[in-house]
């Protein structure tokens, strides 16, 4: 009879820890006191799908907040998918506030064009904000030149507002930023004098504006304003100085290519000469062999070889009598 009791105690003491690990695992998947907050919020979600949020190791706490604040605000969204964003990467919190941010203000933005832009890496929260509140851009200093060769500096201004459907695959600021560059250097290059600029620089805009450079970006141009235009350099002369300079520089190479070329000529001129003086006294070595020659076969008498000393000495008397009638003037440098 004993043994029988202790059997039966030990039994109801099993079972008493049995319900109360059940009890403890219950509480441990079943997030109570979430799901009483969104009960009691009016955003229903069931046991069985916060327990699962819970296996799937999901921030429970977070998705049903975020769930609770979209249904308060008057929306019809999901919270499967606001479980899927986040499994995605996505930043649920801002998609939310995105959603009711377009809401509140009337702008057609679904749930699903939401979380696309957020998972493809923009703002989407930032964008109903633009897109509500428009956004200025202003550019860096923009230099242009007209025809007359004056430079002109430009600093604009843009207005835009976000267009939600180009958001996805829209290009950013810098595209609007370069097309409104490229405008302005066309405007201001297309005019004939850089005082026609200063006097309307609302022509400016108007053509740039004219030109859609919207089309294609994550934006919608609503105006864009010349904040300010300073006259620069004269790039007009100083291309014609440049131009000058280089063509100095190539008439002076010339001239120095033709110096060097005419100074090769002479020295090739005086080895030539030098060359024919050779030739000469050669020559001239060659008139006392013949002499010998003429002497020795008897073709020259020897009476003949002293007439032919006699007038080589009168020629030479002859030459130094003249050269001391005639003195050379001395030179004057």
């Amino acid at each position: 009879m004993f043994s029988l009791l202790s059997a039966n105690a030990a039994l109801i003491a099993v079972g008493i820890v049995l319900i109360i690990l059940a009890v403890a695992v219950f509480f441990i998947l079943v997030p109570v006191s979430i799901w009483f907050r969104a009960l009691v919020s009016g955003a229903t979600v069931s046991m069985g799908k916060l327990i699962g949020m819970r296996l799937r190791k999901i921030k429970i706490a977070m998705i049903v907040d975020a769930y609770i604040t979209a249904i308060k605000a008057g929306l019809t969204i999901d919270i499967n998918e606001l479980e899927t964003h986040y499994m995605a990467k996505g930043d649920v919190i801002k998609v939310v506030n995105a959603l009711i941010s377009a809401h509140s203000a009337n702008i057609d933005l679904s749930t699903k064009t939401a979380m696309a832009i957020d998972l493809a890496g923009r703002d989407v929260l930032n964008a109903v904000k633009v897109s509500v509140n428009p956004k200025v851009i202003e550019t860096p200093l923009i230099a242009a030149i007209a025809k007359d060769g004056i430079e002109l500096r430009c600093k604009t201004k843009i207005t835009v507002r976000a267009n939600i459907a180009r958001l996805v695959g829209g290009a950013g600021e810098e595209t609007i930023i370069a097309r409104v560059g490229e405008g302005i250097v066309t405007t201001v290059g297309s005019a004939l004098s850089h005082k026609d600029v200063l006097e309307n620089p609302d022509r400016i805009s108007k053509k740039v504006l004219e030109k859609g450079l919207d089309t294609g970006t994550a934006f919608e141009i609503l105006s864009i304003d010349i904040a300010d235009v300073d006259v620069g350099r004269n790039i007009g002369a100083q291309l014609q100085m440049d131009q000058a300079e280089a063509d100095k520089r190539i008439a002076q190479a010339k001239a120095e290519e033709r110096r060097a070329m005419a100074i090769a000529q002479e020295q090739e001129m005086r080895a030539k000469t030098q060359e024919m003086k050779a030739v000469v006294i050669e020559a001239e070595a060659e008139v006392p062999k013949a002499m010998a020659e003429a002497l020795r076969k008897g073709n020259l008498g020897v009476m003949d070889y002293y007439k032919l000393q006699n007038v080589k000495a009168d020629t030479d008397m002859r030459n130094a009598i003249s050269s001391k009638e005639n003195p050379k003037q001395p030179k004057h440098e």
